[in-house]
């Protein structure tokens, strides 16, 4: 017996657990480990913004072959875009920019279509179009410098444009597919989104003819939107109608399709920026107690695109 336990050794037990982890969401964490970032409004307080002022990429390039509809003067495009980021600055918002852009994509102004901002971070996109495919690179850089995190990148054979998103509140997204938009990147972003605790996707499908959601659909205050009524499917409508918000119709196809009525930016709820030359629907926005600003961006819809599109929201509330 005593041979026995002079062989026995005591061994220590194994440690337990000297740590727990943290319990919190990522969403807030964000502030503490990333910055104030997050977006699930499109009408909030806008905080921080992402664009791109034009560089060389709009100085020397095929105006057809790149879907603009006609020649642009680079200096106006420029200060046009110069005017909009100073109208933000006026009120508040922090404009960032991409800083760095291939020279051969002059369609990179459109930062909206790069990026989707969600409450937990960035969605890069991959843009339908092959003459922008390549333009969200220089997106990721720009995010990744300014700390937003990046939750997804679409990838794969899926395709899919910022723009072809819209939030509605904190548990409710439109989410449209078309030309720029496919089933397989729409259901990356739903994918994302349900994971965070969004619960109420509405369905659309963009109309043969146009390419995204803000320019036939877009929020003037939590409780407003305006819509290119013909061309806005029942159902999106009759969803956002249960939820409280009054559809204002824009009243000009005209206004809607050439001078970019529906593309403007809720700066917070009931103040939006938007193109000169919609008189009709800016009457029918002021008198539904909307309060706007309008610009001169003659030159730069010359790109098929107005301020909403140029600009991709990092904070809003």
């Amino acid at each position: 017996m005593n041979y026995e336990k002079e062989l026995l050794q005591d061994i220590d037990a194994l440690d337990g657990e000297r740590w727990f982890p943290k319990e919190s969401s990522f969403e807030d964490d964000m502030p503490l480990y990333w910055g104030d970032w997050g977006v699930y409004s499109e009408c909030l307080d806008l905080k921080d913004c992402l664009m791109r002022r034009p560089g060389k990429e709009v100085e020397d390039f095929d105006w057809q072959a790149v879907r603009f509809f006609a020649p642009i003067d680079p200096e106006k495009f420029r200060a046009q875009h110069d005017n909009l980021a100073q109208i933000y600055r006026d009120n508040g918002v922090r404009v960032h920019y991409v800083e760095e852009q291939r020279e051969d994509r002059p369609n990179a102004i459109f930062c909206r279509d790069l990026c989707f901002m969600t409450p937990e971070g960035a969605i890069v996109t991959r843009p339908g179009m092959a003459a922008r495919r390549g333009e969200e690179r220089y997106v990721a850089q720009q995010l990744a410098k300014l700390g937003v995190p990046i939750i997804h990148t679409i990838n794969g054979d899926a395709r899919f444009e910022g723009a072809n998103a819209m939030w509605v509140d904190r548990h409710t997204c439109i989410i449209s597919t078309g030309g720029r938009t496919n089933r397989q990147g729409a259901e990356q972003v739903e994918h994302e989104l349900r994971r965070m605790g969004v619960d109420n996707i509405i369905w659309m499908q963009i109309p043969y003819g146009h390419a995204h959601i803000d320019g036939l659909l877009n929020f003037a205050s939590e409780d407003t939107a305006m819509i290119f009524a013909a061309q806005v499917p029942f159902d999106v409508c009759y969803a956002l109608q249960k939820k409280g918000i009054r559809l204002l119709e824009c009243p000009s196809r005209t206004e809607a399709k050439l001078t970019a009525a529906i593309n403007y930016v809720a700066i917070k709820p009931g103040l939006v920026v938007q193109c000169e030359g919609n008189p009709r629907s800016r009457e029918v926005l002021e008198k539904a107690g909307i309060r706007v600003i309008p610009i001169d961006f003659s030159e730069v819809l010359k790109g098929y695109g107005a301020m909403h599109c140029c600009t991709a929201f990092l904070k809003r509330g």
